[in-house]
């Protein structure tokens, strides 16, 4: 099948090359760009908090034995790829982890690590609860403006089979681009989450993942 990698780099050349020796055509479509923030991070935080694995190779190694808090299984696994020790997922959206937060009451400040003018909701909510909380921004996403003319007239004209999507920010900005042709595309959505970020648009099917791991993503491919 020909699939059309949507993830930013550098974890979209890594999925292509998986794609492609499976036998797939992959097609890299980046719709994000990450930059990397300098982490002003306290020294001795109580806990951090991550909404995304974006803002994972932000944090360093000094904090790999903090308990930590993800939003997802997919953020949380990174987390322990990275070195974390204390890693717990929320298994959800922000309203999860808010819960698991909460549940868990960890003494201490509480360093919410997000991108740019992301994590708002979330800290104010922490903040009328209780919790010693501090906002950092580790990342900065740029979204493509339009779809190239090239890529434009390729979906068009029905020549991709389908598109891989990781994260709900990622759908979201595919579906922003407007693209053609969708509606004879299967989207592969990592979560139920990431699924309904991409309902917008009128696609074949949607197919999601039976747990939010890329091999279980790859698996729905099979």
């Amino acid at each position: 099948m020909k699939l059309l990698v949507t993830r930013p780099e550098p974890g979209a050349s890594a999925t292509a090359a998986r794609l492609a020796a499976m036998g797939h055509e992959p097609v890299l479509l980046p719709c994000l760009a990450i930059t990397l923030l300098p982490a002003r991070l306290p020294p001795h935080p109580g806990a951090l908090v991550v909404t995304s694995g974006q803002a994972v190779p932000a944090l360093p190694a000094r904090l790999h034995h903090v308990p930590a808090f993800c939003v997802g299984d997919a953020t949380a696994a990174k987390m322990r790829a990275a070195g974390f020790t204390r890693v717990e997922s929320a298994h959800g959206n922000a309203a999860d982890l808010f819960r698991l937060i909460m549940a868990r009451r960890v003494p201490g400040l509480h360093v919410l690590a997000v991108g740019e003018r992301q994590g708002l909701a979330l800290e104010k909510r922490l903040r009328e609860a209780g919790v010693a909380v501090l906002r950092r921004k580790l990342y900065r996403v740029t979204r493509p403006r339009a779809l190239q003319a090239d890529m434009a007239a390729c979906l068009q004209a029905g020549g991709v089979d389908g598109a891989l999507f990781y994260s709900a920010e990622t759908a979201r900005a595919f579906t922003a681009l407007c693209p053609p042709g969708t509606q004879d595309m299967t989207a592969y959505a990592l979560s139920d989450n990431v699924a309904a970020a991409l309902e917008s648009l009128p696609w074949g099917q949607i197919r999601v993942a039976l747990a939010p791991t890329e091999a279980d993503l790859m698996a729905v491919l099979a």
